[in-house]
Protein backbone atom coordinates (compact mmCIF):
# COMPACT_ATOMS: atom_id res chain seq x y z
CA UNK A 1 0.00 0.00 0.00
CA UNK A 2 2.80 2.40 0.88
CA UNK A 3 4.46 1.84 -2.52
CA UNK A 4 1.19 2.68 -4.32
CA UNK A 5 0.96 5.95 -2.39
CA UNK A 6 4.49 6.87 -3.42
CA UNK A 7 3.71 6.14 -7.08
CA UNK A 8 0.43 8.05 -6.82
CA UNK A 9 2.26 11.04 -5.36
CA UNK A 10 5.01 10.97 -7.97
CA UNK A 11 2.55 10.91 -10.87
CA UNK A 12 0.03 13.46 -9.65
CA UNK A 13 2.43 15.67 -7.66
CA UNK A 14 5.52 16.19 -9.81
CA UNK A 15 8.30 18.54 -8.63
CA UNK A 16 6.80 22.00 -8.26
CA UNK A 17 3.23 20.75 -8.38
CA UNK A 18 0.85 19.74 -11.15
CA UNK A 19 -0.20 23.31 -12.03
CA UNK A 20 3.26 24.40 -13.17
CA UNK A 21 3.50 21.30 -15.37
CA UNK A 22 0.13 22.04 -16.96
CA UNK A 23 1.39 25.56 -17.71
CA UNK A 24 4.65 24.18 -19.11
CA UNK A 25 2.89 21.71 -21.39
CA UNK A 26 0.51 24.42 -22.66
CA UNK A 27 3.43 26.74 -23.36
CA UNK A 28 5.38 24.02 -25.16
CA UNK A 29 2.34 23.18 -27.28
CA UNK A 30 1.90 26.87 -28.14
CA UNK A 31 5.53 27.28 -29.17
CA UNK A 32 5.43 23.95 -31.00
CA UNK A 33 2.43 24.99 -33.11
CA UNK A 34 4.10 28.31 -33.98
CA UNK A 35 7.35 26.56 -34.91
CA UNK A 36 5.53 24.05 -37.11
CA UNK A 37 3.70 26.92 -38.83
CA UNK A 38 7.00 28.72 -39.35
CA UNK A 39 8.67 25.65 -40.85
CA UNK A 40 5.68 25.17 -43.16
CA UNK A 41 5.81 28.82 -44.26
CA UNK A 42 9.56 28.49 -44.68
CA UNK A 43 9.08 25.67 -47.15
CA UNK A 44 6.67 27.72 -49.23
CA UNK A 45 8.83 30.88 -49.11
CA UNK A 46 12.27 29.25 -49.03
CA UNK A 47 14.23 32.02 -50.76
CA UNK A 48 12.82 34.75 -48.53
CA UNK A 49 13.35 32.73 -45.34
CA UNK A 50 16.92 31.81 -46.27
CA UNK A 51 17.86 35.38 -47.14
CA UNK A 52 16.25 36.71 -43.99
CA UNK A 53 17.91 34.10 -41.81
CA UNK A 54 21.30 35.18 -43.17
CA UNK A 55 20.72 38.63 -41.64
CA UNK A 56 20.57 37.12 -38.14
CA UNK A 57 23.75 37.14 -36.09
CA UNK A 58 24.52 33.49 -35.30
CA UNK A 59 27.19 34.58 -32.81
CA UNK A 60 24.57 36.41 -30.74
CA UNK A 61 22.34 33.36 -30.88
CA UNK A 62 25.18 31.08 -29.77
CA UNK A 63 26.24 33.41 -26.95
CA UNK A 64 22.63 33.52 -25.75
CA UNK A 65 22.43 29.73 -25.93
CA UNK A 66 25.53 29.51 -23.73
CA UNK A 67 24.11 32.07 -21.29
CA UNK A 68 20.79 30.26 -20.95
CA UNK A 69 22.38 26.82 -20.61
CA UNK A 70 24.79 28.16 -17.99
CA UNK A 71 21.87 29.73 -16.18
CA UNK A 72 19.99 26.42 -16.34
CA UNK A 73 23.07 24.62 -14.98
CA UNK A 74 23.13 26.91 -11.95
CA UNK A 75 19.39 26.39 -11.50
CA UNK A 76 19.99 22.63 -11.46
CA UNK A 77 22.71 23.16 -8.83
CA UNK A 78 20.17 25.20 -6.84
CA UNK A 79 17.79 22.23 -6.80
CA UNK A 80 20.64 19.95 -5.75
CA UNK A 81 21.37 22.31 -2.86
CA UNK A 82 17.71 22.36 -1.84
CA UNK A 83 17.74 18.60 -1.56
CA UNK A 84 21.03 18.70 0.39
CA UNK A 85 19.60 21.49 2.59
CA UNK A 86 22.50 23.81 1.73
CA UNK A 87 21.04 27.28 2.06
CA UNK A 88 24.21 29.38 1.57
CA UNK A 89 25.22 27.79 -1.75
CA UNK A 90 21.57 27.83 -2.88
CA UNK A 91 21.53 31.63 -2.72
CA UNK A 92 24.78 31.88 -4.69
CA UNK A 93 23.49 29.48 -7.35
CA UNK A 94 20.24 31.41 -7.64
CA UNK A 95 22.19 34.65 -8.08
CA UNK A 96 24.28 33.02 -10.81
CA UNK A 97 21.06 31.83 -12.47
CA UNK A 98 19.69 35.37 -12.38
CA UNK A 99 22.97 36.83 -13.65
CA UNK A 100 23.22 34.61 -16.73
CA UNK A 101 19.49 34.99 -17.44
CA UNK A 102 19.94 38.76 -17.33
CA UNK A 103 22.94 38.53 -19.68
CA UNK A 104 20.66 36.70 -22.13
CA UNK A 105 18.30 39.71 -22.08
CA UNK A 106 21.17 42.17 -22.58
CA UNK A 107 22.42 40.34 -25.70
CA UNK A 108 18.89 39.87 -27.02
CA UNK A 109 18.15 43.58 -26.51
CA UNK A 110 21.27 44.52 -28.46
CA UNK A 111 20.25 42.13 -31.23
CA UNK A 112 16.76 43.66 -31.32
CA UNK A 113 18.28 47.14 -31.51
CA UNK A 114 20.42 46.09 -34.50
CA UNK A 115 17.46 44.49 -36.29
CA UNK A 116 15.23 47.51 -35.80
CA UNK A 117 18.01 49.89 -36.86
CA UNK A 118 18.41 47.89 -40.08
CA UNK A 119 14.65 48.10 -40.72
CA UNK A 120 13.87 44.45 -39.97
CA UNK A 121 10.70 45.03 -37.97
CA UNK A 122 7.84 42.60 -37.47
CA UNK A 123 6.11 43.62 -40.69
CA UNK A 124 9.24 43.43 -42.86
CA UNK A 125 8.41 39.95 -44.21
CA UNK A 126 7.00 36.59 -43.11
CA UNK A 127 10.28 35.36 -41.65
CA UNK A 128 10.66 38.41 -39.45
CA UNK A 129 7.03 38.22 -38.38
CA UNK A 130 7.80 34.77 -36.99
CA UNK A 131 11.19 35.86 -35.66
CA UNK A 132 9.70 38.72 -33.65
CA UNK A 133 6.64 36.79 -32.51
CA UNK A 134 8.64 33.77 -31.29
CA UNK A 135 11.60 35.56 -29.76
CA UNK A 136 9.53 38.26 -28.06
CA UNK A 137 7.21 35.61 -26.62
CA UNK A 138 10.31 33.80 -25.35
CA UNK A 139 11.77 37.02 -23.91
CA UNK A 140 8.52 37.59 -22.01
CA UNK A 141 8.90 34.11 -20.52
CA UNK A 142 12.52 34.82 -19.55
CA UNK A 143 11.47 38.08 -17.87
CA UNK A 144 8.68 36.27 -16.00
CA UNK A 145 11.16 33.57 -15.01
CA UNK A 146 13.61 36.16 -13.70
CA UNK A 147 10.84 37.83 -11.68
CA UNK A 148 9.87 34.45 -10.21
CA UNK A 149 13.49 33.58 -9.40
CA UNK A 150 14.04 37.00 -7.82
CA UNK A 151 10.99 36.52 -5.60
CA UNK A 152 12.26 33.05 -4.65
CA UNK A 153 15.67 34.53 -3.79
CA UNK A 154 14.18 37.22 -1.56
CA UNK A 155 11.77 34.67 -0.10
CA UNK A 156 14.80 32.64 0.98
CA UNK A 157 16.11 35.66 2.87
CA UNK A 158 12.76 35.99 4.66
CA UNK A 159 12.53 32.19 4.98
CA UNK A 160 9.09 32.21 3.35
CA UNK A 161 10.08 30.17 0.27
CA UNK A 162 9.20 26.47 0.20
CA UNK A 163 10.88 23.61 -1.63
CA UNK A 164 7.84 23.47 -3.94
CA UNK A 165 8.36 27.15 -4.81
CA UNK A 166 11.96 26.48 -5.78
CA UNK A 167 11.07 23.35 -7.77
CA UNK A 168 8.26 25.17 -9.61
CA UNK A 169 10.53 28.08 -10.48
CA UNK A 170 13.21 25.63 -11.68
CA UNK A 171 10.70 23.82 -13.88
CA UNK A 172 9.59 27.11 -15.44
CA UNK A 173 13.19 28.24 -15.94
CA UNK A 174 14.16 24.97 -17.62
CA UNK A 175 11.14 25.38 -19.91
CA UNK A 176 12.67 28.70 -21.05
CA UNK A 177 15.93 26.84 -21.76
CA UNK A 178 14.12 24.15 -23.73
CA UNK A 179 12.17 26.64 -25.81
CA UNK A 180 15.37 28.51 -26.69
CA UNK A 181 17.02 25.21 -27.66
CA UNK A 182 14.19 24.79 -30.17
CA UNK A 183 14.18 28.40 -31.36
CA UNK A 184 17.91 28.84 -31.86
CA UNK A 185 18.51 26.16 -34.50
CA UNK A 186 15.24 26.77 -36.36
CA UNK A 187 15.67 30.55 -36.54
CA UNK A 188 19.43 30.92 -36.80
CA UNK A 189 20.66 27.76 -38.54
CA UNK A 190 18.08 25.87 -40.62
CA UNK A 191 16.62 28.27 -43.17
Amino acid sequence: MNQKQINYKSIYYPPGGILIWIIIFLELITFGIALIAMVYEGKTEAVQFHGSRLTLNVTYGMINTIFLLTSGFFMALSIKEVKAKGKHALKKYLLATLFFGSLFLVVKSWEYYEKLSAGFSMGYNTFFSYYWMLTLFHVVHVIIGLVILTSVYFGLKKESTTIEDIEASAAFWHMCDLIWLLLFPILYLFF
